[in-house]
């Protein structure tokens, strides 16, 4: 499907359940992953998710992790701090203000933030998913510092004219929106046909 490892990393933001279901369809999918969750990340997969474990993550995520490979975030020499390592795309989802503060700032305390960095530098496409709300003056001229040095932005706000009945579907619509943008031909929600809201 593709040759190089997507990049992902779960921040502490609220919505690990995004983070957890786009592991899962790209571990299912064998898609090459580099996995790297922040301590607050794995905070937000105990408390929405009741994931406590890496090895928890891997049981929730279909059990085969034979093209996931993970890394400590304290490991700023680990493979994705280098821009010698080539990739396919950084994901961070879900992405804490925290998160798109440093990589605006280009801050790379940590091997996530350092390979955001690297994922720009290298003119790669990063793609982040913050879920905050309301938003500040500082984070939304964050967001902005981040789009314009070529980041994607995808807020968490799932759309609803495909008229979804459970919360599955509401992150699988961004789920499928982040899964577009990695240009992977996988298919997990329903698209906008045209006449969604005809009444028949």
């Amino acid at each position: 499907m593709i040759r190089h490892p997507v990049v992902l990393a779960l921040t502490g933001a609220s919505g690990a359940p995004y983070g957890v279901r786009l592991l899962d369809v790209l571990a299912r999918h064998r898609v090459p992953v580099w996995l790297m969750v922040s301590t607050h990340g794995m905070r937000l997969l105990r408390d929405e998710c009741g994931i406590g474990t890496l090895e928890a993550l891997q049981a929730a995520t279909g059990g085969d992790w034979s093209s996931v490979l993970t890394f400590s975030d304290a490991d700023r020499g680990a493979l994705p701090a280098s821009g010698s390592q080539r990739t396919h795309a950084m994901v961070v989802c879900p992405c804490s203000m925290g998160t798109v503060a440093a990589i605006a700032g280009g801050a790379s305390r940590s091997l996530i933030e350092r390979a955001a960095d690297v994922t720009l530098k290298e003119r790669r496409k990063l793609i982040l998913v913050p879920r905050e709300t309301p938003l500040s003056l500082v984070h939304l001229r964050n967001l902005v510092a981040v789009t314009e040095a070529g980041a994607i932005v995808i807020p968490a706000a799932p759309g609803f004219y495909h008229r979804p009945t459970a919360v599955a579907e509401l992150v699988d619509f961004i789920v499928q929106r982040v899964i577009d943008l990695l240009e992977i031909d996988v298919e997990i929600a329903r698209r906008w046909s045209g006449d969604e809201g005809v009444t028949r």
